[in-house]
């Protein structure tokens, strides 16, 4: 079977992207996408997005984690997407799409691209962490010096034995002053730590205003891959019109076979 594929990475978050337009690709084929994402035996990638018609919107996003899984959200896959929907001149500077928790908007303005999330109505308070759902499920937990932290042994643990076989993503997260947070991220799916995380992010910004760590809407966010950003209305029943924005862009493309 051959096909054209794309390598796209959003701050190091990075994705094997289709177009699946015609709807060729053999989506219950878990074994391919694993091998697609595999890092020693195929392209390697975080996981692996099909870009669909949509009968309303400008496109559809299906994903699938690494695993060969079809997943929830992932903020940084829909924001490459966004730029891979861009260069196939799908839009011109302002997009919707649908995704598997709903209707997204996004906008680009070169390399950057700007993503609307869903709105979050709960983040649940326990005494060492929060909880939340920006897409994915998020387990955010704050550390003294995050550069340090085993972040693969821990996040393991916390994803299998506090939140079972569906698992949830754990975020680790030091200020690191006034609006900024310094975050490292074990995805599920992936199974290991990842350079980057979109819906997880989302959810530390979101986290450390509901705790009072910051005042801020808009809040900076440092990875292991580089930097993004995320504003917010807080309001009484919850946040809304929530913005992922950072850098997204292709780093190759080739041919399946």
């Amino acid at each position: 079977m051959n096909f054209p594929f794309y390598k796209y990475q959003g701050t190091g978050n990075d994705f094997v992207i289709i177009d699946n337009r015609t709807l060729f690709f053999p989506k219950n084929n878990t074994r391919l996408i694993a091998q697609l994402c595999d890092r020693r035996f195929g392209v390697g990638a975080d996981g692996l997005i099909l870009l669909e018609q949509h009968e309303k919107a400008d496109f559809k996003m299906v994903y699938f984690n690494a695993d060969g899984n079809e997943s929830t959200m992932c903020g940084n896959g829909g924001r490459c997407l966004v730029h891979f929907a861009h260069q196939l001149q799908l839009f011109k500077n302002e997009t919707s799409f649908e995704a598997i928790d709903g209707m997204h908007e996004a906008s680009i303005s070169g390399s950057i691209v700007s993503l609307k999330m869903m709105d979050v109505t709960e983040i649940r308070e326990e005494e060492t962490h929060s909880f939340l759902d920006t897409g994915s499920p998020h387990h955010v937990e704050l550390v003294e010096n995050v550069d340090d932290w085993n972040v693969f042994a821990q996040g393991r643990h916390i994803r299998n034995k506090v939140y079972g076989k569906e698992g949830a993503n754990v975020n680790f997260v030091t200020p690191k002053g006034g609006d900024i947070f310094k975050v490292r991220t074990y995805e599920r799916g992936v199974e290991d730590e990842t350079l980057s995380c979109g819906t997880g992010v989302t959810a530390v910004a979101l986290a450390m205003h509901k705790s009072k760590r910051t005042n801020a809407t808009t809040v900076g966010i440092n990875t292991p891959g580089g930097d993004l950003k995320v504003s917010f209305e807080s309001t009484e029943n919850g946040y809304k019109n929530i913005y992922l924005t950072g850098p997204a862009a292709l780093v190759f493309k080739g041919e399946w076979s």
